[in-house]
């Protein structure tokens, strides 16, 4: 089945749902260990060889900093609504020249793609199976992925964010926000740094929170929990892939202002330093840089994004 995308107005983009093969296609081993790049090292001096002078200025190996992706392959998860952060990045990666996809749970995320002029896909990426058909599929496609952003997490009407003390917290309850928000950002990762590595360069960015990495609040134990497993899987990550020239870094975002804020939670947002919540172009730009040839000596590092609210000691009066 195929749909036109009206993004560009002419090409045709093939409608896929991971669901729909049932997790029965063949699927990359997405537990077989990549094979890591091995390092450069230098050799010996050569005693026949005359010594550089020292007056000489030896050429830069170094590449020219820029923020583009052209040609380069982005997966954005978690970019089904038109005001949240995943679309905000979708729409930044691809204005920097990358061709994107982006994922969701449910078939709306065809519509995302065809204003966005990307390729949508639909799948649960708490399900093994699925995000392994996912894989293929975007393997088939668009070719290997170079940049990752695991921005899938956000609550929905069809899974509620789960508010409750550690008490009266369910067991199914607490795994449903550690799937949701972590389990995810696992999955996905796994299914697509092998290829990352086999091309020796790749961007990941996980999508952690101020909850849970930087402060906590009542009654959201399972949420916390499951942000601070983002920031501890991005620096393990980073360590492992860092010879394969893979960066792996994390953003936390506080108060934003997107299609599933609450009114108590942007009223919060006014209290900050700056008065007024983050906006998700904001946190877009901060993904993207850290997704650019540019960042190239930045890993396994957290940054937080919330207008200084974590900084301060206490209310101004």
């Amino acid at each position: 089945m195929f749909a036109l995308n009206r993004g560009t107005g002419q090409d045709l983009r093939m409608v896929f749902d991971a669901r729909s093969t049932g997790g029965s296609r063949t699927r990359r081993d997405a537990t077989r260990p990549a094979g890591r790049r091995p390092r450069s090292s230098v050799p010996e001096p050569d005693a026949t060889v005359a010594a550089t002078p020292a007056d000489s200025e030896p050429e830069s190996e170094v590449a020219p900093v820029t923020l583009r992706l052209d040609g380069k392959v982005a997966l954005v998860t978690g970019a089904g609504s038109p005001d949240g952060i995943g679309y905000a990045t979708a729409r930044r990666l691809r204005a920097l020249g990358a061709s994107v996809a982006i994922v969701s749970t449910t078939r709306r995320i065809h519509d995302r793609a065809a204003e966005l002029g990307v390729t949508g896909f639909v799948a649960d990426l708490t399900v093994e199976a699925e995000v392994g058909a996912l894989a293929d599929a975007i393997g088939d496609q668009l070719g290997t992925v170079d940049v990752l952003v695991n921005n899938a997490g956000l609550a929905s009407k069809a899974s509620p964010e789960v508010l409750r003390p550690v008490a009266q917290l369910t067991y199914d309850e607490w795994r449903a926000e550690i799937d949701r928000n972590l389990t995810t950002a696992f999955l996905v990762s796994r299914a697509f740094v092998g290829g990352m590595a086999e091309h020796g360069w790749g961007r990941v960015v996980n999508l952690a929170a101020t909850a849970g990495p930087v402060n906590a609040l009542p009654a959201e134990a399972g949420y916390a929990s499951a942000k601070a497993g983002v920031v501890g899987l991005t620096r393990a990550l980073a360590m492992e892939l860092v010879a394969d020239g893979i960066t792996v870094n994390a953003v936390a975002p506080g108060i934003i202002h997107t299609g599933a804020s609450t009114l108590v939670e942007l009223k919060h947002g006014f209290g900050t330093p700056m008065g007024r919540p983050g906006t998700p172009d904001e946190v877009a730009a901060t993904i993207a840089f850290l997704c650019s040839p540019g960042a190239s000596y930045i890993t396994g590092q957290l940054l937080v994004i919330d207008g200084g609210n974590s900084v301060r000691e206490a209310q101004y009066r």
